[in-house]
């Protein structure tokens, strides 16, 4: 009988440039955003979406204030009304 308590086993995470948090759990995000941001850097991906949703803007917030923390990211904005609107945030990380 599988033990109820048990962490689920990790699912891989296809690396796309696109990273969709809405199947996170917001504790998650201060490792799953520089690990992400990592793999895209290791694979030459340099400009990568984070869609947050728009919501009370709290997980906005949040995914800003990670960014700001990392070293790989040169810039970050808010997505035009081809890329997500305020509800996707696009990064630019560095080279």
């Amino acid at each position: 009988m599988p033990d109820q308590n048990a962490e689920p086993d990790p699912v891989p995470l296809p690396i796309t440039g696109e990273l969709d948090l809405h199947t996170f759990r917001p504790a998650d995000l201060g490792e799953l955003i520089p690990a992400y941001l990592d793999e895209c850097a290791a694979r030459g991906i340099f400009e990568v979406r984070i869609v947050h949703g728009k919501g009370t803007g709290t997980l906005r917030t949040t995914v800003h204030a990670l960014l700001r923390r990392c070293p790989r990211v040169k810039s970050f904005r808010l997505g035009d009304e081809h890329s997500g609107s305020w509800g996707a945030t696009v990064v630019t990380l560095s080279r």
